[in-house]
């Protein structure tokens, strides 16, 4: 069941709402917890009910672990540690066999020769989100960080279906003590929810289902063999930049539209990435869940900056690279991974040196924060490349072209067979367009004043104005627009398409 899709839009979703506040307004404040759960995983076994098999007892067991390594007053349970070190090489024993078992046979083959025969491994969706909860918060328990442990609330930490499936990462501490909150949800919420949702269906069903048309033939025509031209080239690496901003922003803004029409509130883990003047800055924009996880749970852990200058940029690397591979089963995403891990190293050692030369500061940064930006924002795109190609040889055949190898003409006469795409100038005006939104527009946390778990959402109307223009607010002079077009998004569901991090 897609978040864009008729059948969550005019069927589940709004079921879902009504059985939840029905409960709440008559007081049946935990029971709408426990029907939150059944919902959720109802939502999960709409796509294979199979999948079941695995979410609820994998559940289970991380709940009963977890309450073995919670400490006691007189300290951690003898042999905790083991039982955290078991816990965690299970979750990641389930993690690495769907996922990563038929790579690393097709590896074994090609390395040695073989033909090992291994049954197409069927990869259930959103297991990468839900073992790192899970992973989490057992090491959380076993440091003593969990103050909260009930099987119906952790049931729903780990199954609430705005997030399940490609985030955020939520920590415990930002939802669990939410569950507990009695009372019906805030109009002002529940009408914040509501735009933050329909605001990410636009971007979603608007622009990066559009900005696919212009990228996927590309691509595709690339796999195939096709040598496009300088101007496809970009054109379609430029369109599938733009078609992952909007799918993955249009994802995160639902997930936290649908949470706060429950009365919970999800982390932002998506603020304007392309506006960055650094990759750092890029990674503390992009995913920012998953770079909380990396740096708490395997950055920190392996020693981050505390041994040195060298040691730092190898944990770096490391960090970045099994970042990469979190996010696919293929020598594209490590390759993805090590580039962002080089442009890291890069980039602190850059700002280093600034800093030693005295070149830090507001007017220095203000001087280079333009052409910052831009190179940033190149470095991505061309990571992106391996992102999204089917293969290392697809992936250096399309940067070739990019770089003029197959001629600066609008298309390559190789690719005139095999895919017609759209207007080559076409589709660089729509892109320019859809960067522009990306550049210059603000986020939609800034729009409707969202700021997660950690603050109550701002509602007081004087307050809705300020030096960067008008804000959200409850009224009906936002709420008509947003009608318009949630309507409009409607008419253009009929074809509808997985978001890109489901396959993660």
């Amino acid at each position: 069941m897609l978040f864009n899709s008729y059948v969550f839009v005019l069927a589940f979703l709004p079921a879902a709402l009504a059985i939840f506040h029905l409960l709440r307004r008559n007081g049946l404040d935990r029971a709408s917890i426990i029907a939150l759960t059944l919902l959720s995983l109802s939502f999960y076994g709409w796509w294979d009910a199979r999948y079941l098999l695995l979410l609820v007892p994998l559940m289970l067991a991380n709940y009963g672990l977890a309450r073995t390594l919670v400490p006691r007053e007189g300290g951690r349970r003898p042999g905790a540690r083991w039982m955290l070190a078991a816990g965690v090489t299970v979750n990641l024993a389930v993690l690495g066999y769907f996922k990563y078992a038929n790579f690393f046979v097709d590896n074994v083959n090609a390395l040695f020769g073989r033909d090992i025969d291994l049954a197409h491994v069927v990869l259930p969706l959103g297991i990468s989100f839900f073992i790192f909860q899970k992973i989490a918060f057992l090491v959380d328990a076993y440091r003593g960080r969990v103050h909260h442990l009930d099987l119906p609330d952790y049931a729903l930490f780990v199954s609430f279906f705005p997030q399940l499936i490609a985030g955020p990462i939520v920590h415990h501490s930002e939802v669990l003590p939410q569950f507990l909150r009695r009372g019906s949800v805030p109009p002002q919420l529940f009408a914040m929810g509501v735009t933050i949702f329909v605001i990410g269906l636009a971007k979603k069903v608007l622009l990066a289902d559009n900005a696919a048309l212009f990228a996927t033939p590309r691509f595709d025509a690339v796999a195939q063999g096709a040598a496009i031209g300088f101007m496809d080239a970009w054109a379609g690496a430029l369109a599938y930049t733009a078609q992952l901003y909007f799918d993955f922003s249009g994802y995160s803004d639902m997930a936290i539209g649908a949470g706060l029409m429950f009365g919970i509130r999800l982390p932002v883990n998506f603020a304007s990435p392309y506006k960055a003047t650094s990759i750092i800055d890029f990674w503390r924009r992009w995913h920012i869940t998953l770079s909380r996880f990396l740096r708490d749970y395997l950055y920190i852990p392996l020693g981050g900056n505390q041994h040195g200058r060298q040691r730092r940029f190898v944990n770096l690397f490391v960090t970045m690279l099994l970042g990469g591979l979190w996010h696919g089963a293929g020598w594209t995403f490590v390759v993805w991974g090590a580039l962002h891990g080089a442009y890291l190293i890069f980039n602190h050692g850059w700002r280093s040196m600034r800093q030693r030369l005295g070149l830090l500061g507001r007017v220095a940064d203000a001087y280079h924060a333009l052409p910052a930006r831009a190179l940033t924002f190149l470095a991505v795109v061309i990571a992106w490349v391996f992102f999204r190609a089917n293969n290392l040889e697809a992936a250096l055949d399309m940067l070739r072209a990019m770089a003029g190898g197959h001629g600066i003409a609008w298309s390559g006469e190789a690719s005139a067979g095999l895919h017609p795409f759209p207007d080559t100038a076409l589709a660089l005006a729509a892109i320019a367009a859809l960067l522009a939104i990306a550049w210059l527009a603000p986020s939609t946390q800034q729009l409707a004043r969202y700021t997660g778990p950690e603050r109550e959402v701002v509602l007081d109307v004087h307050e809705a104005e300020d030096a960067h223009g008008p804000r959200w607010q409850p009224t009906v002079r936002w709420a008509l627009p947003a009608g318009v077009v949630f309507a409009f998004c409607l008419m253009s569901m009929t074809r509808v398409s997985e978001f890109l991090y489901f396959q993660f």
